[in-house]
């Protein structure tokens, strides 16, 4: 899979893109929140500086993971979905882009694109965990 390296920032396209000036041109990668919490978990106990913005929609009950743009072109992890967002409507600001959302992992605190190698290894082993705790139930 080719992808972009971890640090990689979500950058702002031009302003005749949609978005302005202050958007941020990445994708977005959304699993169940069972698994992107136990993904996060993973992340956390790695080297931190792999991990972007974290968006938590409680409506729905899933995590999205901000990757770097292109992402979406080459996205096939089973149970997830990316999104090309090219910006539009997404801004990098303290207060969650959705209504019904927040962040779980905020923008400024981890300005970076999660690096969508070390996405799909930290969802993989997620479900796995997962898949092995609920069969000793």
């Amino acid at each position: 899979m080719e992808t972009s390296q971890s640090n990689e920032r979500c950058t702002s396209p031009s302003s005749d893109a949609g978005g302005g000036a202050d958007a941020a041109a990445c994708d977005l990668v959304t699993v169940p929140a069972r698994q992107g919490l136990e993904a996060v978990d993973i992340l956390r106990r790695g080297s931190g500086d792999t991990m972007g913005p974290v968006l938590h929609d409680d409506g729905c009950g899933t995590l999205g993971f901000l990757v770097p743009a292109g992402t979406a072109a080459c996205w096939d992890v089973p149970g997830s979905t990316c999104t090309e967002t090219d910006g539009r409507g997404m801004r990098l600001t303290p207060e969650p882009p959705v209504e019904g959302s927040d962040w779980l992992l905020p923008p400024g605190e981890a300005d970076l694109a999660t690096d969508p190698v070390v996405l799909r290894r930290a969802l993989g082993e997620a479900a796995r965990l997962i898949e092995a705790a609920d069969s000793r139930r």
